[in-house]
Parts: C-alpha cells; sequence; structure tokens
C-alpha cells in the first residue's frame, strides 16, 4: 500500500485528502477542510495566501500522523501568481482574478498584441481573468515589484517552495495564463516582451508528474496536474472519443481531451481555450461560470438570516417554476462578488423575463441556466472542434448535484455520467502514483477510477419543453454568442 497526500485549493474552500493506493483501487480520507476567502488590501482584492500555507501545513501534519507518506503535491485554481525574491521571500499577497485592474488592462494589450495574435499564439480564451492582464496592469502602473521578483510562481508553485524550495512551473497551470505558446512548448517570450512584461521571472516548467524535492520530513513532492481541472480531467474515466467532460465547481469548464492544441478561426470565434494535460494531451474547454453564482446567492441570503446548505437549495428548487427564467451565467453582471439574487433578477426582467420573485425561484433559474449553457457549449464544441458528443462525464462537486446533472442531460440531449465528486483529489492523487511507479499510464489511472467509484448515469428525459427552452436561451445569449454558434 502507498500513501499520498493531496492538497487541493479551490477559489472558494480548500482540503487535504490521504489517498491509499491498493490492489487497484484508490481510497480517500479527507483529513482537512478550511474556508478560502479574499481579503481588500488598499482598495485590491487579494488571496489570503499566509493563511492558505497555515492551513496546508496543517492538514499535512494530519496526513503524517495518520502513516507515513511517499508522496505530496498540490494543485489550484488557475491564472493567479506570486512574486519572489531571490531569497524565495514574497513580495506581495497574490491578486484575486476577480480584481477589476485585469479588465483595465485588457485594451492595453490588444494594442500591443491584437485579439487574434494573442489567441494564435497562446491558444487560450480571451478572458480578462487571465494571467496576462494583471501582468500589464502591473506594467502600465510601473509596479516595481517586477524590477525586484525573482520569479513567478503560480499558487500551486508557491506552496510547493514552501514545501521543498522548488521554484518551477507545472505545464497544465502554465498554459492557463496566457503566457504560452503551446506549440513551442515555452513561454511566449517575444510576446511578453512586446507589452512590456519582464521575461526574467518566468520559471522553468516541468511536465505533470515531475518529482521536484522532498519535503523535510522525507515526503516526495511531486508537481502533478497543478490546475484543478487538469487534475479533476485525469480522474474523469472517459470511455472513448465521443466522451465530453465537465468539471463542475465555481467554475463550469467543458471540453474534450485532445493529442495537440487545436487553434484555428473556429476555435478563436468560439473563444475556445487550449491548456496542457497529463501525457502529453491538451484540453480543448470552455471556460463557464458555475456554482459561483450559487455560492454568491447563498452568502447574501445568509446575511439576511436565511442560511442554506446547496443540498437544502436543490431540495427548494424542484418546487419552483420549470423553464420560466434564464441567465447568461457569463454574463459581466455577475462577474463580481454582489447582490447576486437581485442581480439575477435584473437580468431577467432587463431580458424581458418574469423575475423570479423566491429563493427557490432564484435557485432554479440558476441550475437550468447552468444546465443550458452547458449544452450550449457542447454544441459549440461539436461545430468548433469537431467533436461528436456520445456522452457527458459531469466531475466535481456538480456531480453531487441531481437537479443540475438531470437537466444537463436534459438540455443537450445527450447522457449525463456522474462522478467522481471529489475528481481533483482523485487526479491529483492519481498522478502522484504515476510519478511514483505504482501506476504505468492515464490509462490505468481511469482504470482504477472505475473501479473505486461509483457513477450515476442520467438519461435525457426533457423532450420538446427542453427543446423549447433552447431555442429561448440561444436567443438570450445576444449577437456575440449567436455569432459564435
Amino acid at each position: 500500500m502507498v500513501r499520498m497526500a493531496a492538497v487541493d485549493l479551490g477559489a472558494q474552500s480548500g482540503r487535504v485528502g490521504v489517498g491509499a493506493l491498493e490492489d487497484g483501487r484508490l481510497t480517500i480520507e479527507e483529513v482537512h477542510r478550511f474556508e478560502n476567502r479574499p481579503v481588500e488590501e488598499r482598495g485590491v482584492l487579494r488571496w489570503d495566501i499566509e493563511r492558505l500555507f497555515d492551513e496546508a501545513a496543517d492538514g499535512l501534519r494530519a496526513a503524517a500522523r495518520m502513516a507515513p507518506l511517499a508522496s505530496v503535491a498540490v494543485d489550484s485554481w488557475a491564472v493567479d501568481f506570486g512574486l519572489v525574491d531571490s531569497a524565495g521571500e514574497l513580495i506581495f499577497r497574490p491578486v484575486h482574478y476577480r480584481d477589476t485592474r485585469r479588465a483595465d488592462a485588457v485594451e492595453s494589450v490588444y494594442a500591443h498584441v491584437p485579439p487574434r495574435e494573442l489567441y494564435e499564439r497562446t491558444g487560450i480564451q480571451l478572458m480578462p481573468i487571465n494571467t496576462i492582464f494583471e501582468l500589464a496592469a502591473m506594467t502600465l502602473e510601473g509596479d516595481r515589484a517586477l524590477d525586484e521578483a525573482d520569479r513567478l510562481l503560480l499558487i500551486p508553485d508557491l506552496l510547493h517552495q514552501r514545501l521543498c524550495g522548488s521554484r518551477s512551473s507545472e505545464l497544465t497551470n502554465a498554459t492557463t495564463t496566457q503566457c504560452f505558446d503551446p506549440r513551442a512548448g515555452d513561454w511566449a517570450y517575444d510576446l511578453l516582451e512586446r507589452i512590456g512584461i519582464p521575461t526574467h521571472v518566468f520559471p522553468e516548467v516541468v511536465p505533470p508528474a515531475t518529482p521536484i524535492g522532498r519535503t523535510d520530513a522525507g515526503a516526495q513532492v511531486i508537481a502533478v496536474a497543478t490546475h484543478d481541472t487538469g487534475s479533476a480531467v485525469a480522474a474523469v474515466p472517459l470511455r472513448g472519443p465521443g466522451s465530453v467532460y465537465l468539471s463542475v465547481g465555481t467554475w463550469s469548464l467543458v471540453g474534450v481531451e485532445a493529442p495537440k492544441p487545436v487553434i484555428d478561426e473556429r476555435t478563436y470565434v468560439a473563444n475556445f481555450t487550449n491548456e496542457g494535460g497529463v501525457e502529453k494531451t491538451y484540453r480543448v474547454l470552455r471556460n463557464v461560470t458555475g456554482l459561483w453564482l450559487l455560492d454568491e446567492c447563498r452568502r447574501e441570503w445568509a446575511a439576511a438570516g436565511r442560511a442554506y446548505t446547496f443540498d437544502e437549495l436543490v431540495r427548494r428548487a424542484v418546487d419552483a417554476p420549470p423553464l420560466r427564467s434564464f441567465v447568461d451565467p457569463d454574463a459581466a453582471a455577475f462577474a463580481l462578488p454582489g447582490d447576486m439574487p437581485e442581480r439575477i433578477r435584473s437580468f431577467c426582467r432587463d431580458s424581458g423575463q418574469t423575475a423570479p420573485a423566491s429563493d427557490a425561484e432564484v435557485v432554479r433559474c440558476v441550475l437550468e441556466s447552468l444546465a443550458l449553457k452547458h449544452a450550449h457549449v457542447v454544441e459549440l464544441l461539436h461545430r468548433a472542434v469537431g467533436a461528436d458528443p456520445t456522452e457527458l462525464n459531469v466531475v466535481g462537486g456538480g456531480a453531487r448535484n441531481e437537479l443540475l446533472c438531470a437537466w444537463t442531460a436534459n438540455a443537450a440531449e445527450l447522457p449525463v455520467v456522474a462522478g467522481p465528486e471529489e475528481a481533483t483529489v482523485v487526479g491529483n492523487l492519481l498522478v502522484q502514483a504515476i510519478a511514483l511507479g505504482e501506476l504505468a499510464s492515464i490509462g490505468e489511472a481511469r482504470d482504477v477510477v472505475r473501479a473505486s467509484f461509483e457513477q450515476t448515469v442520467y438519461e435525457p428525459s426533457g423532450g420538446q419543453d427542453w427543446r423549447d427552452a433552447r431555442a429561448r436561451f440561444s436567443s438570450l445569449l445576444g449577437s456575440r454568442e449567436a455569432v459564435r454558434a
């Protein structure tokens, strides 16, 4: 039996899990869970990275008390980073991807590198949250931290540095920054120089399943697929070329696994991203704002004295009127923290729909809208990438949301295979096992997933009502999405 520890940092919460691999089966025990909330510092939204360091260390100590660990690894959300000096000291707290400075820098980047060229070089979906725009904002402001910095380290890299001193980055996360050229297999140095971004800070990039050092206790530190979606996709039990994955959490990542990047006019117009995967694969996908909407609603309702669990919200949504009002989850109105229920109602009123009145109606509006947006992106995959979907594999927190899974099946008119729920931790651990030589390949790792975790199948049953809803939703998306479709 080999025992491994996975630190999984999400945009809303973090966890540390211990995995044991024996006789072709993986068992997981969660030993520590904690909230992840940003802090505002002089008007800038930042991550409380020192608290994350401390929480991860507490979890790893708890894991080590259970039994000796062969290895540890960290994964997290993408794009955010810290700068460290030559002594390895963090210069500032990492800026949160929802801070408005990045959006303000978009046009400055496009003035130096037109959008079409930026996509052609990086293959990454054009989104204001991308790392390149934060770096451009810092350059515009003349931020001296860029001159003082020795290395730019993404969030998992920062924790790996604390664990073993490593100052490398890992492919699956590096590709998300829009600073990486997937064809060249290295940072897009010339493109970054045109924008004025110092290139000396960019670290060596290693592939997933690379050992990068050891902890003080002797455990091997492994750069797994450090982008949490990369780890989640590694745990998707794909059954064939027609399998589409949906990693559903704060964001919904909808895509296919491909042997190489797909960068052309169709994927540019459809705004698909090409992110590195395990064993030289690429994740051709699109980001969709996901359960962030419900999390923000829960926060607002809790502040008003109405605290709900996610399960309670789902139960309430069952009895709300069906297919009445929809929102585009990716609308700019929903990008920042705030009064999400009122923003949803306002979106519905402004688009000529009946505004959801009760909390249950808001939840139903959100879940049906997410299901419809999932189906919309699956159709875009078919048109832009040439994928011929036969089933949808839902993993992550969304896999336990029965309504969202069932409604996604109805909206897409395809079966949904749900599970595993903790796909990110599962994938993190399995890539560790590959690095340790306990598993031979990602194919063998997915066999372990099938043997270890149950999956639930949801067959489509919506019929004409959901087809009509698809048509209404497509109209709602407006001219930009209509052209891309």
